[in-house]
């Protein structure tokens, strides 16, 4: 059996690079002070938790594919630790997985970023863009279907907006570490919503402790 353990994210200012401050900053003026200070905290409470249900699988047996990493190997190591040291949650994880024995792999089409990227810094349709992560998602089911071994267990971490888990191939076991419309819907509340209840509920969710921790 293949296994794939998918973590939905919800990027932060280290993942996005030049972007990250001005998005960071446009997030907080929406959500307001309160919101975002527990978006914080609600952040490195789910990093937490994924990272503790993942110490529960044998190292040598994760394959990791990773939202935007067009690499492996050494250069792929290299966009890892770089990440890591900006102080994403994300790659700092990812970067201790391969420290303990994880293997790195490939997952996106360096094209496909490409387009995305320069779609996001010019004017450009909602059409678009959703056309590009569409090709992006079969990309990476594509991939995942293709190196993804019997008996292996890949850990994929992704945006919460994309679906490849609806494109992979029937053969593969697919684990929600989160639910993606659940993280969508709690970060949708804090950019959107007036419910302070209904965000704590939400964090609440975010921050709980996964499977049989």
């Amino acid at each position: 059996m293949r296994r794939l353990l998918y973590v939905p994210i919800i990027h932060d200012e280290a993942d996005l690079g030049s972007a990250g401050k001005a998005l960071r900053e446009k997030s907080a003026a929406l959500s307001g002070e309160w919101r975002w200070t527990l978006h914080q905290e609600t952040v490195g409470g789910f990093w937490d938790e994924v990272a503790a249900y993942l110490r529960s699988f044998a190292p040598h047996r994760l394959k990791v594919y990773q939202d935007g990493l067009a690499a492996d190997g050494e250069m792929g190591r290299r966009i890892v630790e770089e990440a890591a040291r900006r102080g994403s949650r994300n790659y700092r994880l990812v970067l201790d997985m391969l420290h303990r024995g994880a293997e790195l792999r490939k997952t996106e089409d360096p094209t496909l970023l490409l387009l995305e990227r320069e779609s996001i810094l010019r004017p450009s349709p909602d059409s678009e863009r959703l056309g590009l992560m569409h090709q992006r998602d079969g990309f990476i089911a594509e991939t995942i279907g293709a190196t993804l071994k019997e008996g292996e267990v890949g850990v994929l971490f992704i945006g919460a907006s994309h679906d490849v888990a609806s494109r992979l191939a029937p053969d593969i076991s697919v684990e929600m570490v989160k639910d993606p419309e659940q993280v969508q819907v709690y970060f949708n509340e804090l950019l959107r919503g007036r419910e302070d209840s209904e965000l704590e509920k939400l964090a609440r969710y975010m921050r709980s402790p996964i499977g049989g921790q």
